[in-house]
């Protein structure tokens, strides 16, 4: 089973919560502290709400898919066409614990393809350079955001 990933960065979480349960008439399947995740059956639809100060709208997009090996077989794919790709094993991000693997598009989107291992009850953002970062897209550089649940 594969599915699309929405992320959207939103101002306040349990307006959006109620807006989306309403909209896609389902409730979400995990809601932690400035975080939600809807796992949508129609349409296939992995839809992440994320309370943040960033004034952009979109925060990432991605594909959930059900296997490490699926995510392997993304980054073999995305390879031999030349993408430039990030490769993240292991990684605890979104409150679960993930392989995945990152490209951009050409006008700077980010694109994960994952399959999450289990869950966690820890965000998983570090600290760099004075600032909480998550869902790096290429080595060495990272996301800077403004809150503590600010990515994934």
């Amino acid at each position: 089973m594969s599915r699309v990933q929405l992320a959207l960065n939103v101002s306040d979480i349990d307006e959006a919560i109620a807006f989306y349960s309403k909209m896609f008439n389902t409730e979400p399947a995990k809601v932690r502290e400035g975080y939600a995740n809807f796992a949508i059956s129609d349409p296939p639809l992995k839809l992440v709400l994320i309370q943040s100060a960033v004034s952009e709208r979109l925060n990432h997009l991605g594909i959930e898919v059900s296997s490490s090996e699926e995510v392997v077989d993304a980054t073999k794919r995305f390879d031999s066409i030349g993408f430039v790709t990030d490769i993240e094993e292991q990684t605890t991000c979104c409150y679960a614990v993930q392989d995945k693997v990152w490209v951009r598009d050409p006008d700077d989107a980010r694109w994960e393809v994952y399959t999450v291992l289990s869950d966690s009850e820890v965000f998983g953002s570090a600290s760099v350079d004075g600032g909480e970062v998550c869902c790096a897209t290429t080595p060495g550089e990272s996301v800077t955001i403004t809150s503590k649940t600010g990515c994934c």
